[in-house]
């Protein structure tokens, strides 16, 4: 038996240095095999519009308006027109071009309209070998 009076039981220590060794390494394999995104590989350029008059108005003959409702009904020239397939738009355009070269696309779509409808009468307009597609907007006036 031990009966040793006066002595202090010694305290157990924390010890610092191998909780930060570990945690050191765990810092350093997670920098390693971290991936960043890279944001820079994507360079897009933005159009820029400005609040005056075009220079010169296209050629009213040269101009297709197709216009694109909220619900997905499409117009060709103010002709609503039905279709099935991307190609079935296609032809509509080609007929309303009738033989002209390169006509100038015009997509009026609501604000509403979905973004396929949109892709929609872009990949028709392709299909049809017509390169000169735009899009109208409205302006707003906000200085009231």
């Amino acid at each position: 038996m031990n009966f040793q009076r006066g002595q202090k039981k010694e305290e157990p220590e924390i010890n610092l240095i191998p909780m930060i060794d570990v945690l050191l390494v765990i810092l350093i394999f997670l920098v390693i095999t971290t991936t960043y995104s890279k944001f820079s590989e994507l360079e897009i350029t933005l159009p820029q519009a400005a609040a005056t008059e075009a220079d010169q108005a296209p050629d009213t003959s040269k101009v297709i308006d197709v216009s694109v409702s909220a619900t997905g009904n499409y117009t060709v020239n103010l002709v609503p027109i039905k279709f099935s397939s991307i190609e079935g738009l296609r032809d509509a355009l080609q007929g309303a071009a009738r033989n002209q070269e390169n006509p100038i696309i015009i997509i009026s779509a609501d604000a509403k309209a979905t973004h396929q409808s949109v892709i929609t009468v872009m990949e028709a307009a392709r299909l049809a070998g017509y390169n000169q597609v735009t899009f109208a907007t409205e302006v707003t006036n906000n200085s009231q």
